[in-house]
Formats: structure tokens, sequence, C-alpha cells
């Protein structure tokens, strides 16, 4: 036998050999598996924890707007994997970031005005206005203090003095800070959705299968209910807060409210929260009422409560609990809830629980 063929038989021998003995038996080995990927999953999940809300983010906007970006790519099927999905993105991104970008310019221009006013104010003193004494319960004590800490001329200057170089230095660096990590996890969130929307189907299906695996069929059922409630919830919450938004910003700017639009917005945003836009057209009307408009004020707040009874007891209950059959009990239920443990997310991650318990005990009781 030659070196060569000496050499080589530990390898043959090597190849046939048996695989060692398990030390566990069978159902035992299994579990221990289970236990290692699930001991990994938790530590994977555990590092990525401050980007797992951006994750969320993403997943939810692919869920809600993936109809359109089907739509647009069966109406551009020669666009690569590539294009269409940063296409999608980009615009997405502009979605948040225009009117961002319009609120941002309007808080800089009143920031200025609010420091130009605090210059006068420093070196001629500021009069009591007179919607200060209009104030329901508050006016006399509110104008007494005004009068004493900034109606004559550097009367207010260690008032303004603390407020212009201490808090406000100390409330621009957390400002800033805070603008600074929403920017980050808003670039994350862009990332990620780029490829939920290239490879979305792909993840979807082993989403499934590996769900279909641990916890056997009918699986689909339920991701189809988790799906539909995030989507009636875009729908309920977001639209309907729009809309609540563009029509008491029309009753604002009606009525003359000091800068509608940015009442408007901010109605926008609070009306997506349940019981949250009264706050903003109740201030309104308060500011209407200091102003001298009292009638305005009844009007306004008249309207508004019209409204948020019409799109919380009609509109919403139909667009989110129709798409589930949920009772709009379960869908007020997992909003506030969701709000309580998640934040925002929680508005689109409560409804979407709640669908999937339902749908579970109705499976339960059999029907």
């Amino acid at each position: 036998m030659t070196i060569p063929m000496v050499l080589a038989e530990p390898a043959r021998h090597r190849g046939r050999m048996d695989p060692p003995d398990p030390l566990l038996p069978g159902r035992a080995q299994r579990l221990a598996g289970l236990f290692a990927g699930l001991l990994l999953f938790v530590l994977g999940a555990w590092m990525i924890r401050g980007f797992l809300p951006a994750l969320g983010w993403a997943v939810i906007l692919a869920v809600a707007t993936w109809p359109l970006y089907c739509r647009a790519r069966a109406a551009r099927p020669a666009a690569s994997r590539l294009v269409l999905p940063l296409l999608a993105t980009v615009g997405m991104a502009l979605v948040f970031l225009l009117p961002l970008g319009a609120a941002a310019l309007e808080l800089g221009e009143e920031a200025r005005q609010a420091l130009h006013w605090a210059q006068e104010a420093h070196l001629q003193g500021a009069p009591v206005p007179g919607w200060v004494a209009g104030l329901p319960l508050l006016g006399p004590q509110a104008s007494a203090w005004w009068a004493q800490t900034l109606a004559a001329p550097q009367l207010g200057a260690g008032f303004l003095h603390r407020l212009s170089e201490g808090e406000l230095i100390g409330l621009g660096r957390s400002f800033g800070g805070a603008v600074a990590h929403r920017a980050v996890l808003f670039g994350f969130t862009l990332l990620a959705l780029f490829f939920l929307f290239r490879d979305g189907e792909a993840l979807a299906a082993q989403v499934l299968r590996v769900a279909e695996r641990l916890f056997g069929p009918g699986m689909e059922r339920v991701g189809r209910q988790a799906i539909a409630s995030v989507r009636g919830t875009v729908s309920g919450l977001v639209l309907v807060g729009l809309g609540e938004g563009v029509l008491l910003g029309i009753a604002y700017a009606v009525a003359r409210v000091p800068h509608p639009l940015m009442f408007g917005a901010l109605t926008a945003v609070a009306a997506m929260v349940p019981f949250a836009a009264p706050l903003v057209f109740g201030a309104a009307a308060l500011l209407l009422v200091a102003e001298g408009s009292p009638g305005a004020a009844v009007g306004v707040l008249a309207f508004g409560t019209v409204v948020l009874f019409v799109a919380d007891h009609a509109v919403r209950p139909a667009l989110i609990g129709g798409a589930t059959r949920l009772p709009f009990l379960w869908v007020l239920l997992g909003i506030l809830g969701g709000v309580e443990a998640f934040g925002l997310l929680g508005l689109f991650v409560g409804p979407a629980v709640m669908a999937v318990l339902v749908l579970l005990w109705r499976d339960a009781a059999g029907g």
C-alpha cells in the first residue's frame, strides 16, 4: 500500500463513521433545541430592543400601505425590485417629513416672535393684555401676576433672564437630543420599510410556515385577522383624525381663532387618540373667550362636539370593527391599553391583539 493510499484511508473511514450517540433521548433533545432557539431569540430581541419600536412602525406602515404598493407594482410590472420599493419608501418619508417641516417652520417663526416680545418686554415693559383679564376663573390672579412681573420696564428682568439662559438651554439640549434620537429611529424605520416592500411576500410566507409548524394549522386566519385589524385601525384613527382636523380647521378659520392651521393640525393629531381632541378645540374656545368672542367659542365647542360624536360613534366603529367584526368596546380597550403599554405604537398594536383574541375566543366557543 502506497503512502497516499495510507493517508487517504483514515479520511474514507471517517466519512463512514456513525454519528455519536445522543446525550439526551429524542423528546428531551427536541425540547432542548427548542429552548436553545427560544433563548437565542430572546437574546437577539434584547440586543436590538432599542430598535424594536422602529421595526414595529415599519411593519405597521408596510401592512397599511401594502394594497397600494401592490397596485403600483401591477401598474409597473417592468420596474425592478430596487426601484419600486425605493420610490415607495421615499414617498412614505415625504408623507411624514413635509408636514413636520411645515410645523418646524411655523414653530421657528413663533419662537422668533416670542424672543422679540421678550426683548421688548425687558426694555419697555409689557402691559397686561386684555385677554389675560378675561380668562375664566384665573383672570384676576393672572393679571396681578403679570402686573407684578412683566408690566414695568426691567421689572421682569430676573424672570426673563432665568427663562432665557437657564431653562431654555436645558430645554434646548433635551429637545435636541430627543430629536436626534427619533431621527435615527425614523431612518431605521425607512430602511426596514424598504426591505419589507422588497421582500415582504417571501418574508410573510416564511413567517406563516414557521407559525404553522410551531402552532399548527389555522395561523393564516389569525394573520389575516391581525392584518385586517391594522388596516381598519389606520383608516379609523389616521384618516378619521385627519378628517376631523380638516373640518375643525375650517371652523377655527371661520371663528377667527389665532393660527387656525396650527390648531387644525393639532386637532388632527389629537383626534387619533380617543377623547384627546376636546382638549384642543376646548383650548381654542377658551382663547376665543379671552379675546372677547364668547359666541364664536360656543360655536367651536358645539361644532367640535358634533364632529367628535359622529366620528367616534358612527365612522370609527364601522371602519375598525367592521373589518374584523370586533365590538367597539374591545376596539376602545385595545387602543387605550395599547397606548398605555406601547406608547403611540399601541394605537395599532392594541386593536390587532384584541382582534386575534376575539377570533380565538369565537373559535373556542364554536361560533
